[in-house]
């Protein structure tokens, strides 16, 4: 059996992205999404989840390109001179390869994201984290930590299989490793290649190759508006078409034809589960 948990990451990031997701979960095929603790439009994103029952929702951990949830000087050596995190994941991991990270600033700042929107009334269903600097393997035995703490069932592993990155490839294999020693479930990983260049051909190809079992394919679905434009980031036209092609009916009928799945992250891979699920849909 080939179960798909399609999962939307920035959810918060602005009103516009909300929209984006929230319509890829009401006509579409997307069933989660990530949610940032302390971005511009968390507080919309929080008041409208709880109108999405069948959506699942889990904490977009959030250490780069923003600002932390705690006073800057309650975790230092996350922060610039401006307070803000490093604007990419690249200095912050020279920054901790060089010893100038603390990882219980790290902790301490990540707790408070999460005691954050657990506070708002979500379970949260996933962790995974903004730019991917969760699978640095010190912040990931945080992370797994913090999941046993809150009694989350599911961590992302942003790894598609390629050997071609070694250090990718070695935190990887340790990420899961240390994940499953803890009953923590990482599915397997695709979407991280698509990312900004998504299109019909792209995605049905790699639908087609799903392998047996749960795998999460990661999307940035979203429709742009100035508060996104105003962000220094490279995804804009790229999260509306994300959103045309995941209410597509032709994505929906090649999910159908490829009996592939579709599940909220956590979900068991029980056929009565999957039903109830769909039923619910």
């Amino acid at each position: 059996m080939r179960t798909l948990v399609v999962n939307a990451d920035d959810l918060g990031l602005t009103v516009g992205v909300n929209n984006g997701i929230f319509d890829a979960h009401d006509r579409g095929i997307l069933t989660s999404a990530s949610l940032m603790a302390s971005a511009p439009a968390t507080a919309d994103a929080i008041r409208r989840a709880s109108k999405h029952s069948t959506l699942g929702i889990g904490v977009h951990l959030t250490l780069v390109d923003s600002a932390p949830m705690l006073l800057p000087n309650r975790v230092p050596t996350l922060v610039q001179d401006d307070g803000r995190f490093h604007l990419s994941w690249r200095p912050f991991i020279v920054a901790c390869l060089m010893g100038r990270v603390s990882m219980e600033d790290v902790e301490r700042e990540l707790t408070a994201q999460i005691e954050y929107i657990t506070a708002h009334g979500i379970t949260p269903t996933h962790l995974d984290a903004h730019k991917h600097v969760h699978l640095f393997p010190p912040v990931f035995e945080i992370a797994v930590r913090l999941a046993e703490r809150f009694r989350i069932p599911v961590i992302r592993v942003p790894y598609e299989g390629s050997l071609a990155d070694l250090p990718m490839f070695l935190w990887a294999h340790n990420d899961r490793r240390l994940a499953a020693s803890r009953g923590i479930c990482t599915p397997q990983f695709v979407g991280r290649a698509m990312t900004g260049v998504m299109t019909e051909e792209t995605l049905s190809a790699a639908l087609r190759r799903l392998r047996p079992g749960r795998t999460e394919l990661m999307v940035h679905p979203g429709y742009v508006d100035d508060a996104l434009r105003q962000m220094p980031t490279r995804l804009l036209a790229s999260r509306e078409i994300e959103v045309a092609l995941l209410t597509s009916n032709a994505i929906a009928q090649l999910i159908a034809a490829e009996n592939i799945y579709l599940v909220p992250p956590g979900l068991g891979i029980d056929v009565t589960s999957i039903r109830s699920y769909r039923n619910a849909s």
